[in-house]
């Protein structure tokens, strides 16, 4: 079979490292093709062994996660996202992926996208999304640039996401230097599929066609995958046509033309085209089937005239899939999909061999082993070197109690009311539509996390995206314990059980020994607490090369956690205070130590000490003693304590709420800055009726879990904390909702 090469570059050593790839593996290349690659064969290459498609440098230590559970109906890296057994005949499909390099050099079209993408995943799957959220990092808001960047990405997700039709139940936001030049933005999404009715990416059965469906081809996004693979530089601006360009709206019509064909029975697969487009979604299905693939690239619909093989096999244009349908059913899926308005074309064939073979213009243009080109098949793996930062030495060892700490607790506590990773995330949050399909329970905002119904069942998901990069800086083990078990408390404090995770890595220069000291130390931690808590993998991302040139951002293992509630209407619990009368009991473990503190951070401009105190043990206790009293009608209301401490817990709840009370933190041990600003993990304070009282003290006492009465909800318009003072109500409530606009404002 002749291959041409006219009109393409002659392939070199040099033209490969300008690809992306090392000396090394363009030897494995020339190897296993017994020849020089073309230049359309060397750009696959490039993308499907880029970091982004091959996870060359995370698999090894992926592998190393907890990867089964009862619950799980697909394992994790099998398919496009995790797939969870819920009851009722129903599978949840979630996952979580990065956007950071396409949204650090144009910020509205790289976060619109990575919704878009995320979207895909899971409805590829024949799930119908029903929920999304998203977890974001920025640097400090005095930039103008942070300013810019947050905008653009808020109404990046907003577009999208209204226009699509998909609530966004919740998130978070952070800000932190570290993140200065390097934003995060990570997108989750969660769908409901009924058992049965999934879709697997494979592509299998000689003669059945291959068909692309949905948008037509451009040029937008080509080496992406690549971009997306290297660190952010001063020659990233230049990148811009490597930032997809995303149409919800067309998205909109993919996802219901996709469900409906999947009803006719006519599929064999279907696979989105996120990153490295036809290239990945053609090889990948092929070496899951085991058979080979045949594409005829001069019948996929472009949309700029002249394209190459080359640009073609790479484009990462957005809205579109790859279909294998059953051969002489192709003409009920092309029906579906134009009756949508959408491109439906037969593009190729599944074939004898293992080989994906690319057409154009009666020429071979690449032919390769797909399984050489997968993660789990030929691409590559790496072990790479270790060594445990220096900085840790100092940092770990740092005397917190010589610092000069405030007597002023009341003046401090509205100080840290005016950090912006405390204050109110409203001018975010609202920029979503949050509602939309009317099944949102409780939404971002006054929320430990999202709850959403499932229609037809009494039954809730509910979902968090959790992660406190600065713990993970500190103490990589056990910030990646941390991030795990506060996303599973935040679950359980609305009353949901925690089921299973999705993580989102980002992370630094795998190639720099201190950095993937910390990846695998974290990744040793996640795995600590997953084992624990009985929540295993499904699948996620890693995000490496998150750095610019002032250095790495603080490594970010973002879980994503999926809980259920049997009975949303009943169980569903909230963190505002309900009623005067009632009693606030602080559950969990003292209130020691403050490493790793926002209170640290605002007052002293110092991220030192360790990380937060934690015992797994002793969380497991506390999570599954609290969901017991929910269930049982126990708790009013709940909420954990995280960024700020106690103190901040306590004014959140009554700003939420609008209802003063008065507390007195004298039994709880620690010193007076320990008690109301720590982080130490395993503390959660609620509500609950006075009559129950003795109840729930010899509920949790059989558990093992302290519960502290500390005051009571009253008609006040003040919180008051005995002998440290009292923060009125409308002052703290106006600080905490002015933040950010006012900075946005600036």
């Amino acid at each position: 079979m002749a291959t041409s090469h006219a009109q393409e570059p002659e392939v070199t050593l040099e033209l490969a490292l300008e690809h992306g790839l090392n000396e090394e593996e363009y030897g494995w290349i020339v190897d296993k093709l017994g020849r020089t690659p073309t230049f359309t064969e060397l750009g696959v290459y490039s993308v499907m062994w880029s970091e982004h498609c091959s996870y060359k440098n995370s698999i090894v230590e992926l592998k190393k996660l907890p990867r089964d559970g009862e619950h799980l109906l697909v394992g994790a890296g099998e398919e496009n996202a995790g797939l969870v057994d819920i009851g009722d005949g129903l599978g949840c499909a979630f996952k979580i992926e990065s956007h950071n390099h396409p949204s650090a050099v144009e910020p509205y079209q790289g976060a619109a996208t990575g919704v878009g993408g995320i979207h895909r995943d899971i409805f590829t799957m024949g799930a119908r999304p029903i929920a999304s959220l998203n977890s974001l990092r920025f640097g400090d808001m005095k930039n103008p640039r942070v300013r810019y960047l947050l905008d653009g990405v808020v109404r990046g997700i907003g577009d999208y996401g209204n226009s699509f039709g998909v609530p966004v139940i919740a998130g978070e936001v952070y800000f932190d230097e570290s993140y200065e030049g390097n934003p995060l933005v990570n997108a989750m999404s969660i769908g409901i599929v009924k058992a049965g009715e999934t879709a697997s990416a494979i592509a299998e059965g000689i003669g059945n066609p291959v068909i692309i469906v949905g948008a037509s081809t451009g040029r937008d996004g080509i080496h992406g995958a690549t971009f997306a693979s290297e660190e952010i530089s001063e020659e990233s601006e230049k990148k811009r046509p490597s930032v997809q360009v995303g149409d919800p709206f067309t998205e909109k019509l993919l996802l219901e033309a996709s469900l409906e064909a999947l009803k006719t029975g006519a599929v064999v697969g279907m696979q989105d085209m996120g990153a490295a487009g036809i290239a990945c979604s053609s090889s990948e299905m092929t070496a899951k089937g085991q058979q080979g693939m045949r594409v005829d690239l001069d019948k996929v619909p472009a949309r700029e005239d002249g394209m190459t093989a080359y640009e073609l096999l790479l484009s990462e244009s957005q809205e579109r899939m790859l279909v294998v349908a059953h051969k002489g059913r192709e003409q009920e899926i092309i029906d579906v999909y134009e009756k949508w308005d959408l491109h439906a074309v037969v593009v190729g064939e599944v074939v004898d061999g293992d080989k994906v073979t690319y057409w154009k213009e009666g020429e071979v243009k690449a032919e390769i082993p797909a399984d050489h080109l997968v993660l789990g098949g030929g691409a590559p793996q790496y072990i790479r070197e270790t060594k445990k930062p220096a900085y840790l030495e100092e940092t770990q060892n740092f005397d917190i109690e010589g610092l000069d700490h405030p007597a002023d607790h009341i003046d401090t506590i509205k100080k840290l009311l005016n950090s912006p990773n405390i204050a109110s995330k409203r001018w975010v949050h609202e920029q979503y539509d949050t509602t939309v399909r009317t099944n949102t329970v409780t939404a971002p905002g006054a929320s430990d996390s999202g709850v959403i119904r499932i229609k037809d069942t009494k039954k809730g998901l509910v979902a968090k995206t959790d992660c406190n990069g600065r713990y993970v800086y500190l103490n990589p083990r056990k910030g990646g314990q941390i991030a795990v078990v506060e996303s599973a408390r935040n679950v359980v404090c609305s009353g949901g059980k925690p089921m299973a995770i999705t993580n989102c890595l980002n992370f630094g220069n795998p190639y720099k020994p201190e950095v993937y000291w910390t990846f695998k130390e974290a990744l040793g931690g996640m795995g600590d607490a997953c084992r624990a808590l009985n929540t295993p993998v499904t699948g996620g991302n890693v995000s490496f090369y998150n750095e610019n040139p002032e250095g790495a951002i603080f490594p970010s293992p973002i879980i994503g956690m999926l809980g259920v509630i049997e009975d949303v209407e009943k169980h569903t619990t909230t963190p505002e205070f309900k009623a005067e009368g009632e009693i606030i009991v602080y559950l969990g473990a003292d209130r020691k130590g403050l490493g790793g503190t926002e209170y640290l951070k605002v007052i002293h401009n110092l991220t030192q000490g360790d990380a937060p105190e934690l015992n797994i043990d002793f969380e497991v206790k506390l999570q599954e003693s609290l969901l017991e009293a929910i269930k049982a009608g126990f708790i009013t209301a709940a909420h954990d304590i995280a960024d700020g401490g106690l103190a901040i817990t306590l004014a959140e709840m009554a700003i939420f709420s609008k209802l003063g009370a008065t507390v007195d933190l004298a039994k709880l041990t620690g010193s007076a800055h320990e008690v109301l600003f720590s982080e130490a993990q395993s503390g959660v304070v609620v509500t609950i009726r006075e009559a129950d009282l003795s109840t729930v003290k010899a509920h949790f006492e059989n558990f093992g879990v302290p519960a502290i009465e500390i005051g009571s909800v009253n008609g006040s318009d003040k919180l008051e904390i005995k002998g440290i003072g009292s923060l009125d109500l409308k002052e703290i409530s106006e600080t905490y909702e002015s933040v950010i606009p006012n900075a946005m404002n600036t």
